[in-house]
């Protein structure tokens, strides 16, 4: 199932004509369902894609970083091969495409400000059934709805049935 909706109590997003699309994951692999609908929406406008996938910084110790709660060399490796992934089956076909790997704590700002800084005119998220807000903003999979509350561009998020 695709939800095309900024919220709610908004009207469906436009398609297009996009310049770029930023395919973005708060650590989850790329599904079939969204490498689909992201090459749907490329080849509709004729967009290159940026894809970008966040290694999870799980906090601070007293207010200050800590080695400990960064991510480990295999969470990294697991992130880039998730960005590899996504890119080859992109590019394969005949997607202009690059990628890229974020750690943060803050997936939704990273999102965000990566598709603002790399001129993206839409995001494509895999995501998990909506929550209560109350529950979801305090739940890592409730990310994508995070990026679609709070991004001025539209946001596509395609049910992640994983």
């Amino acid at each position: 199932m695709v939800t095309d909706r900024r919220s709610r109590d908004e009207s469906p997003v436009q398609a297009g004509p996009w310049r770029r699309i930023l395919l973005a994951s708060e650590g989850r692999p790329f599904s079939d369902a969204v490498i689909e609908r992201t090459l749907e929406l490329a080849r509709e406008s004729g967009a290159s894609v940026h894809v970008l996938s966040i290694a999870r910084v799980h906090g601070v110790a007293f207010g200050l970083p800590n080695p400990g709660l960064l991510p480990t060399k295999r969470e990294w490796d697991e992130q880039r091969e998730i960005v590899r992934r996504a890119v080859s089956r992109l590019r394969r076909k005949g997607i202009d495409v690059d990628g890229h790997v974020m750690g943060t704590r803050s997936a939704t700002k990273r999102i965000i400000g990566r598709a603002s800084s790399e001129g993206c005119d839409a995001i494509v998220m895999a995501a998990d059934p909506d929550r209560p807000r109350l529950i979801g903003d305090a739940i890592w999979s409730q990310e994508p709805q995070r990026v679609r509350r709070r991004a001025r561009i539209p946001v596509v998020l395609v049910r992640d049935e994983g």
